[in-house]
């Protein structure tokens, strides 16, 4: 893409950023800190409910301190911070979860499961209102939780966090205007923390090598914390396998054998509870191929299989910018995954029902949309059928992109936009 044709793309998104930019003063409304709120979130197929655990306070927001309302509707839920007094929206954040993919899965119709979850934000001054939103079927929000979170509350606890040990990988400045990603460790023991800053950084080095990454390195701090585990490695249910790990990592979630995740999100976030971050990669000490990336939550990641960077990337593109997979012909737990009749929320994924609101600006007359995957559109940009799991009804912008497999080592130009975004919103 040329760098005129992206600079237009993200001038427009910055023009609607400011709008919501120019309204919230950080300091009129939020302190240095933030508030961790636990809850947990439950329910099948059909309901969704939130039970409130913990409020704390941490000792420091990592965050921007100006793009405080996050200006496009990406994510299956998101939460909005109201001022109590003005009725203002002050602060609000889309986010995805693996409640929400289980709950299309074919269990979900039958029985209940619960997940462990929290959400950040800066600690108020005031008494604010906290509302958690699902997007349904046909693509709107419907309210789940509404509480109010009030400062002055001597219910939130504000423990001096257990210190951890970081090792700095990229240093770059201050937490607020740069993105602040941290690996932890898990299934690496006592005597193997010299190989997991070695695999940290190692694959660090490897992200930064990739557009958009590269040419924002320095919008990066890159750091690794040492959680020391019990056993090395991580369980693989589905060949009796199973280890005493600090996050309790698993593959064969949802019971397909790559799919590599982690629900102990308690442990995670006490972790991490007193140092500054924007994004979590749980690092996972296997060989084996595997992953998992969720959009503003969390991504998991093996370090040692030849292809741990590639996936890792491409985890990371689900979880910075909330890119969807554009992939069809792999096996998934999910059924009933996208809704046809109307466009998916996800930046590189269209059913062509609002093509103008996604990536058409970006296709030349001269390309057919649908476009044929075909060698003569082999590098082209334009509307592939083919995404999303489905093989029929979703469209990718390009044949290949790091979002659809392995073998692209590079993400395509619709992609590397919305990556580009995504940084540029969390580091103003």
């Amino acid at each position: 893409m040329s760098g005129i044709i992206r600079l237009i793309f993200l001038v427009a998104a910055f023009m609607g950023w400011k709008l919501s930019w120019s309204q919230i003063r950080y300091d009129d409304y939020f302190t240095a800190e933030r508030i961790r709120y636990n809850f947990i979130l439950a329910g099948n197929q059909e309901e969704t409910r939130i039970y409130p655990l913990l409020v704390s306070c941490e000792p420091q927001w990592a965050g921007s301190k100006v793009n405080l309302v996050e200006p496009f509707s990406y994510g299956t839920f998101r939460f909005r911070i109201t001022d109590e007094a003005s009725g203002e929206v002050i602060f609000s954040r889309g986010f995805c979860t693996l409640f929400q993919e289980w709950q299309t899965t074919e269990g979900a119709k039958t029985t209940y499961q619960a997940f462990d979850q929290a959400l950040f934000f800066p600690f108020p001054k005031k008494r604010v209102h906290l509302s958690v939103e699902s997007r349904n079927w046909q693509g709107t929000f419907d309210k789940v939780f509404e509480t109010v979170v009030d400062p002055g509350d001597y219910f939130i606890h504000k423990e001096t966090p257990a210190a951890g040990e970081v090792i700095r990988v990229l240093d770059n400045g201050p937490p607020e205007s740069h993105v602040d990603l941290i690996f932890l460790s898990e299934g690496y023991t006592a005597e193997e923390k010299e190989k997991f800053v070695l695999d940290a950084t190692r694959l660090s080095e490897y992200i930064m090598t990739v557009s958009p990454f590269r040419e924002n390195r320095e919008k990066f701090n890159i750091s690794a914390m040492w959680t020391p585990s019990t056993e090395s490695g991580t369980d693989v249910p589905g060949e009796g396998l199973y280890r005493n790990t600090r996050f309790n990592s698993t593959f064969f979630t949802f019971n397909i054998d790559r799919y590599l995740t982690s629900s102990d999100m308690r442990s995670i976030y006490d972790a991490v509870a007193g140092v500054p971050w924007d994004h979590l990669v749980v690092l996972v000490n296997s060989e084996r191929y595997g992953g998992g990336g969720f959009y503003n939550f969390l991504t998991v990641c093996t370090s040692g299989h030849a292809l741990s960077g590639r996936v890792l990337l491409h985890e990371l593109g689900h979880a910075l910018a909330g890119l969807g997979d554009e992939y069809y012909n792999s096996e998934v737990a999910y059924v009933d995954y996208y809704n046809l009749s109307i466009e998916p929320w996800e930046p590189n994924l269209t059913t062509l029902v609002d093509f103008s609101s996604k990536w058409a600006e970006l296709v030349p007359d001269t390309i057919p949309v649908p476009t044929p995957r075909t060698a003569r559109y082999a590098v082209a940009t334009g509307a592939f059928e083919g995404g999303g799991y489905l093989a029929k009804g979703i469209y990718s912008p390009m044949q290949e992109c790091r979002m659809k497999s392995i073998v692209s080592e590079e993400f395509c130009p619709v992609c590397k936009n919305a990556i580009w975004v995504a940084i540029d919103r969390l580091t103003r």
